[in-house]
């Protein structure tokens, strides 16, 4: 069996046998203004070198707990900590990929993908070089040139994958990243990422409205109830990478997680 899902409930302040930590996230809750209660005592640890998937229905808090943990928002209260030091704002070990791209539309690839360099007073050559490798990475050789206008949406995409992997963070934030493509161009991502993924030895984590990617994608999935957003439970698929990518999908045990998500959260659609 190549695939087998193992549901956890998820303790306040309890790490459970996960490798360390690389981020903590400790009774984080959030209100806007004081009608609005977004997120409710999340505790939260992400282990080094695994992607973490927040899933959950619309609203539940999914996109404002990723950006707490950027350090691009304030919580109400609780604190998150990066390799042990509390965040107090955005930081070089994370970088963020943005569902809608945030490319500079005035700049070419290569100076859209050496950005977050040059901010950091990099040198243009070594920039250069380095957006160039990971230009090519994400398959976007032959593009340096161009302008966001001329790409497409899928291509845009990865130009700010590689603008993420550029600044060599040892935490990649993806909002939703895949959301604005089709189903092909959705599942390609999906593989060509995790192949990114076994050779960059990144931390990953990952918002997504998709069960299925969610269960294809993660190392743990994270279920958050809906408004005030809490924990609601804890998910390994378990799915082996030496299968391939078809295989996986068919596998019976990844169709059984889907549907054991889905039947969790199908209850806050009713």
């Amino acid at each position: 069996m190549m695939a087998q899902a193992t549901a956890l409930k998820a303790v306040p302040g309890d790490p459970a046998a996960d490798p360390a930590p690389i981020i903590e996230v400790r009774n984080i809750t959030k209100f806007y203004g004081e009608d609005v209660h977004a997120l409710d005592s999340i505790n939260l640890d992400f282990p080094v070198g695994q992607m973490t998937t927040l899933l959950g229905p619309s609203g539940c808090g999914k996109t404002t707990l990723l950006k707490i943990i950027a350090g691009l928002l304030e919580p109400s209260s609780g604190e998150v900590f990066v390799k042990g030091k509390p965040v107090t704002g955005p930081g070089p070990e994370r970088a963020f990929v943005f569902q809608d791209f945030a490319l500079l539309p005035w700049a070419t690839v290569v100076r859209n993908v050496a950005f977050g360099l040059e901010l950091t007073g990099v040198s243009k050559a070594e920039r250069e070089d380095k957006a160039r490798h990971y230009i090519a990475e994400v398959g976007l050789s032959g593009f340096e040139n161009k302008f966001p206008h001329e790409l497409s949406g899928g291509m845009r995409q990865r130009v700010g994958l590689a603008r993420a992997l550029a600044v060599n963070a040892d935490v990649l934030l993806m909002d939703e990243p895949f959301s604005a493509v089709d189903e092909q161009t959705r599942r390609k991502f999906q593989e060509d990422l995790l192949y990114l993924l076994s050779v960059e030895k990144k931390t990953v984590i990952f918002v997504t409205h998709s069960i299925e990617e969610a269960v294809y994608v993660s190392d743990q999935i994270v279920i958050l109830s809906p408004r005030p957003g809490r924990i609601h439970s804890k998910i390994r698929p378990e799915i082996s990478r030496t299968a391939t990518p078809d295989e996986i999908r068919r596998d019976k045990a990844y169709l059984d997680t889907v549907e054991e998500i889905w039947t969790n959260l199908r209850k806050y659609l009713d």
